[in-house]
């Protein structure tokens, strides 16, 4: 599948998402295989990042959607959309997995910061970094500040978004963000005067 398709699923109305949704929920077999096309991609390339192997992520993809088929009929509209439930779910299964290999340490939650830090350290670091040259930066970065930024940034889901499918506060959200981002920043700095040392 190419890029711009999986764009123009992922981009998929949310009306059209709704009523896949509540025709899967009435047992409809061709909205299950739609809602599975609609978001594999996405699904995938997240377990992918997050795990960093293609033979765990098809695992867990492949999990995740029959965790989708078992669980689509509790599933209910709120402020979050279906695609942030199905990240959960993927979420979910990757700490699993995680802690089944003993890999994964959680940050406690922390105060979100006061005042304008935050905006500027992310528009700072922003402004330095591509989106490919972020991927490569953010493997020194905790796991949480690494899910935080992949799902912003790659998959472009809001905080509110991110907290739900990580489970955690908007607040932890934009704290998470606001550390990793001004870590990204340091990093980035150390590079630059490390090159015109040199």
């Amino acid at each position: 599948m190419t890029e711009g398709t999986t764009a123009a699923r992922a981009s998929a109305p949310t009306e059209e998402v709704r009523k896949l949704v509540e025709r899967a929920q009435a047992g409809d077999r061709n909205a299950l295989e739609e809602l599975y096309l609609l978001h594999f991609d996405r699904i995938y390339s997240y377990l992918h990042m997050s795990v960093g192997n293609r033979h765990d992520a098809e695992d867990l993809t492949t999990q995740t959607f029959l965790k989708m088929l078992e669980s689509i009929g509790r599933f209910r509209w709120q402020s979050a959309p279906f695609s942030a439930w199905l990240f959960r779910i993927a979420h979910n299964l990757t700490m699993d997995h995680f802690r089944a290999n003993r890999r994964w340490q959680p940050e406690e939650d922390v105060p979100e910061p006061h005042g304008e830090e935050e905006p500027s350290a992310e528009s700072e670091a922003m402004k330095s970094i591509g989106r490919q040259s972020m991927l490569e930066l953010i493997e020194g970065l905790s796991g949480e500040q690494q899910q935080v930024l992949t799902l912003k940034f790659v998959f472009n889901f809001s905080n509110g978004e991110v907290a739900t499918i990580l489970g955690k506060t908007d607040g932890a959200i934009k704290s998470l963000q606001h550390r990793a981002l001004v870590s990204l920043q340091k990093q980035i700095g150390g590079d630059a005067s490390g090159a015109d040392a040199a």
